[in-house]
């Protein structure tokens, strides 16, 4: 090969290269470089296959180095989901089954020591292939020490992000050159169908990700406003994420479009187009995965991605791109390179075996790739899906489904703890995820936080596992570990006695609010997550749970339901505050004692209860335990809708409406009745409720104001939302 890369441009043929055909029918062309695209076409790809292999081996890097810093805290004898215990579960399965349920090394031994040890393993593994030392042993360790991890740790494995890892991995095993020290493997160039299993992988991956987003339910996409929720509700958007919110609709519909573009368009010309056709694809995809990483911290996502996009090139084609950036070295090594063509073949035994292994593998993937475009589940034969469930614990054979669907809003677990019985409460930082409203959104990926991303994705879930209850449990324990994966210890001084998780909703400000305030973030506290857990005398834990005394309220004990009530609230239990208070109020087992419910709901307002300050408006308002004053009714309501009280929304509007806030402001009064209505979207009582209510109060309201008074309180609600 004594010509360089000038012979590519000319389209005269290189050695080792098919020559370019000039004389192809145009109806014949698509199908030519379909087999170009699968098979490689003749073409050497040993200076791509040498880029793809370090980029594999770099995620795996930070794959493993997350493994390092968390795998303990997750999977240790006193982490967070111990493998042991999972092992307990599964000992009344027969050893195969159990093992395919949970494939992994930590049968051997599930000790600190061994996740650690293996966690290790599996940098060194990395690292010998970044550095190209016996690429193939490298990926078989990176795989089986990662899957050992993956097939443990249950919850705590996002499908995606781990799954792509894994079948990459697998994949590469027989794409990597043979030998310690292989250098650009001319020796072992990559057989065809190993080129083909590894572009097929990269299709599955940008055009399986299109076609779910077409097939998917989710209103998003078809009604175009993907992008006007994707940055907010993703676990920990970026600074930059921050900023391409605030772009108008129409730039986010284009965002869209490019969106098609990248994972159907870009697909469809890479396996049509040809050199041409890859080219284009190959620019449009990492275009578009920079982008996402820029702005949404989808940890080595799209670092992987970018990587394997290097399967569109092959040596002609980066030779090409070498001469026209006047890359000369570059070019002279790609020229000077030995011919692959003139390498020893494999035997027939191990090419045999080869093709079986791949088109058992690229049977799987078939059969997730049509589940994922839409094939009914119901059409699967009962037997085929039996068998592909038994595998699927391998997760190396996967169909790829990023975003079809969307949270429907950010939601986010805080752990809050307090060392005086819940007087005053202090807040674990997270490292990563969005918490202080005024701390701007920095770049992780593609670092993964696993443990931060795990509670994301419960924190919006309305099943109760165990991730978000036993992280409180180990604060409480002052768990090394699991502490280490916040940003500090907000309890150097003393110790908590409580653990509360509370639930928030996060949703980006606007440019006005941030230039004023500083903020980014807008926080409304949505209920608790759970009930707090307690440390009690005796050094065990507890979850506050109010079943018995509501038990004995029904059955007419209201002393003893009292009592029991009192009991929990001086341990911590703010809940058992208000039903003490409505107990008070009502006067339950006694005399009416409003003004005691006004003293205990007061005591819950100072520690910070926004529900206790709507209810300190109520008691203003209808005069429950002081008298009726409407100025403090709304001062109440107007600091508990702030902090996201929707029925405090209500009430102000309602006082707006009925002329009891002097100075009036009709204005203000309709864009809380608006603000309300808005939020108002469940189905519980309180929104069946709003619903209920705030159209009467809104409509008194306008038929007093004019068009432009109106149209200004929905500006005003709307730069609330």
């Amino acid at each position: 090969m004594g010509r360089g890369p000038d012979c590519i441009e000319r389209g005269t043929g290189c050695e080792g290269t098919a020559p370019v055909a000039t004389t192809a029918s145009p109806w014949t062309r698509p199908w030519t470089h379909f087999v170009e695209f699968a098979t490689g076409g003749g073409a050497a790809h040993l200076w791509s296959r040498w880029l793809v292999l370090r980029a594999v081996g770099l995620v795996y890097v930070f794959v493993f180095a997350g493994i390092v810093a968390e795998g303990k805290a997750i999977l240790g004898p006193t982490g967070l989901a111990p493998a042991a215990s999972l092992f307990r579960t599964l000992a009344t399965h027969s050893a195969i089954d159990a093992f395919f349920r949970a494939p992994t090394l930590l049968w051997l031994n599930s000790s600190a020591a061994m996740i650690t040890a293996l966690g290790w393993i599996g940098v060194a593994a990395a690292v010998a292939l970044v550095m190209n030392l016996w690429p193939r042993l490298a990926l078989s360790v990176c795989w089986l020490a990662f899957l050992s991890f993956v097939g443990a740790w249950g919850e705590f494995t996002p499908a995606q992000l781990d799954s792509l890892m894994l079948e990459a991995a697998l994949l590469c095993i027989p794409f990597a050159p043979a030998g310690v020290r292989p250098g650009l493997g001319a020796s072992s160039p990559p057989h065809p169908i190993t080129i083909f299993m590894m572009r097929w992988l990269l299709f599955r991956v940008m055009f399986g990700s299109g076609v779910v987003k077409i097939v998917s339910e989710d209103p998003h996409w078809r009604n175009l406003t993907a992008m006007d929720v994707m940055y907010e509700t993703s676990p920990s958007p970026t600074y930059l994420g921050y900023w391409i919110h605030q772009m108008p609709r129409a730039y986010h519909v284009l965002e869209i479009a490019f969106t098609f573009v990248a994972e159907i368009v870009a697909p469809l010309l890479a396996v049509l187009g040809g050199r041409r056709g890859r080219w284009w694809a190959f620019v449009i995809w990492t275009t578009f995965q920079i982008g996402i990483q820029l702005t949404c911290n989808f940890g080595w996502l799209n670092t992987a991605a970018i990587g394997l996009g290097l399967l569109l090139l092959d040596d002609q084609m980066i030779a090409v791109a070498a001469s026209k950036l006047r890359w000369r070295g570059v070019g002279t090594t790609l020229a000077a390179r030995p011919d692959p063509d003139r390498s020893p073949s494999k035997g027939a035994p191990a090419r045999y075996g080869l093709r079986a292994a791949l088109g058992l593998h690229f049977s799987l993937t078939l059969y997730y790739f049509a589940l994922n475009s839409g094939l009914p589940q119901t059409v699967i034969p009962p037997s085929l899906a039996s068998a592909m469930k038994s595998v699927s614990s391998l997760r190396s054979a996967n169909g790829y489904y990023l975003y079809a669907y969307f949270h429907p809003a950010h939601l986010m677990v805080e752990f809050e703890g307090s060392n005086d019985r819940g007087r005053t409460w202090r807040a674990y930082q997270y490292r990563h995820l969005p918490q202080s409203v005024d701390r701007a959104p920095h770049f992780t990926a593609p670092w993964f936080p696993r443990f931060e991303n795990t509670v994301f994705m419960e924190s919006g879930r309305e099943g109760k596992i165990s991730v978000i209850p036993a992280t409180a449990i180990k604060l409480l324990l002052r768990h090394p570990e699991v502490m280490a994966r916040f940003a500090g210890d907000p309890f150097a001084d003393r110790p908590p006695n409580v653990v509360r998780m509370r639930r928030y909703r996060f949703t980006f400000t606007d440019v006005p609010t941030y230039r004023r305030t500083g903020h980014y973030w807008r926080k409304e506290y949505v209920g608790d997550y759970l009930s707090a857990i307690c440390l009690l005398e005796n050094g065990q834990t507890a979850q506050f749970d109010l079943t018995e005394a509501e038990a004995e309220i029904k059955a007419g004990n209201y002393p003893l339901a009292r009592a029991i009530f009192e009991a929990q609230f001086q341990r911590g239990n703010l809940d058992a505050g208000y039903r003490l208070a409505d107990l008070y109020a009502q006067g339950l087992g006694g005399r009416p004692e409003p003004g005691r419910a006004f003293a205990l709901l007061s005591d819950l307002a100072d520690r910070g209860e926004p529900t206790a300050v709507h209810n300190i408006g109520m008691c203003h308002e209808y005069g429950v335990g002081v008298p009726i004053d409407y100025a403090r009714a709304a001062a109440a309501y107007r600091r508990a809708a702030n902090d996201g009280n929707v029925l405090s929304m209500l009430a102000l509007g309602a006082l707006s409406a009925r002329d009891e806030i002097a100075p009036p402001d009709d204005v203000e009064g309709l864009s809380w009745l608006f603000t309300a209505a808005n939020k108002a979207t469940g189905e519980g009582p309180v929104s069946r409720r709003i619903r209920e209510q705030q159209p009467a109060q809104a409509k008194r309201l306008m038929d007093r104001m004019t068009p432009a008074d109106i149209a200004n309180s929905r500006a005003r609600a709307a730069s609330r939302d």
